[in-house]
C-alpha cells in the first residue's frame, strides 16, 4: 500500500491559501479613494447599477471555472488600475472576451516575478473593438499567442495561453479594457455574462463560463 501523500492531496488548497496570504499581506497599502475607484467598487458590489456597458464573455473555455483574485482598484497591484486578475494554471486556454482586430501581440517574454524590472517580459495580446475601446490580456506564456497583428477575431475564439510572465506573483490572466476619449485612453469597467446574468465581477468569487 502506497503511503498517503498529504501534500499532494491538499496542494491545490495550500496554493490557494498562499495566494490569498500574499494578497492580504499587501492589502495594508493605501486604498485608492478617488471618485472613479469608489464608483467601480460600488458597481462590483451591486450598490449602484450600470446597464450601458458591453457584455463580455469570460475569457476562458466554456464550462471552465476560475477565481477572480483581484478586481478593479484592488489594494495589491491594482490600486490605480481598473483591471481583473483570474487565477489559472500556466497553459490555460484564453479566449477573446469580445470580437475585434488584433493590434498588438507580444510573446517573446520568458521571465516573471514580483519586481518592477520584470514588466518588460509580460507577454500580452491587445484587441481593438468597433466602439473606440480595446481589451488587453496579460502574462501569457512564452510563445503563447495563436493570433497575429491584423487578425480579426470573434468573441469566444481561442487567442492564446496563460502564463506567468512579467510583473506577477503567481500564474494568472490580467484583463483590462480601455476607451478612447479625445485621444486619451481611459480604463473602464466591464460586465460579463455569468450564470446570474450580466454582472460586474467581484474579487475572490469563482466564475464559470456558460457559453
Amino acid at each position: 500500500m502506497q503511503p498517503l501523500n498529504l501534500y499532494s492531496m491538499y496542494k491545490p488548497t495550500l496554493y490557494l491559501i498562499a495566494t490569498c496570504c500574499i494578497l492580504f499581506l499587501f492589502s495594508s497599502c493605501a486604498v485608492n479613494k478617488s471618485a472613479e475607484a469608489v464608483r467601480f467598487r460600488a458597481l462590483q458590489k451591486g450598490k449602484i447599477k450600470d446597464d450601458s456597458s458591453y457584455v463580455y464573455s469570460l475569457p476562458f473555455a466554456v464550462a471552465d471555472k476560475h477565481r477572480l483574485v483581484q478586481g478593479y482598484f484592488s489594494r495589491f497591484t491594482h490600486r490605480n488600475r481598473a483591471a481583473l486578475d483570474f487565477k489559472m494554471k500556466k497553459g490555460t486556454a484564453i479566449y477573446a472576451a469580445r470580437g475585434g482586430v488584433v493590434m498588438r501581440v507580444k510573446e517573446d517574454g520568458d521571465k516573471g516575478g514580483l519586481d518592477g524590472h520584470y514588466r518588460q517580459y509580460g507577454n500580452n495580446i491587445i484587441i481593438n473593438h468597433n466602439d473606440s475601446t480595446r481589451s488587453g490580456y496579460w502574462h501569457l506564456q512564452y510563445n503563447g499567442a495563436v493570433v497575429n497583428v491584423g487578425d480579426t477575431v470573434q468573441q469566444g475564439q481561442l487567442i492564446g495561453y496563460s502564463g506567468n510572465t512579467g510583473y506577477t506573483a503567481f500564474p494568472h490572466l490580467h484583463f483590462i479594457v480601455w476607451r478612447s476619449e479625445r485621444g486619451n485612453w481611459r480604463q473602464i469597467g466591464t460586465r460579463f455574462q455569468t450564470r446570474k446574468g450580466a454582472k460586474y465581477l467581484r474579487p475572490f468569487k469563482k466564475y464559470k463560463r456558460l457559453k
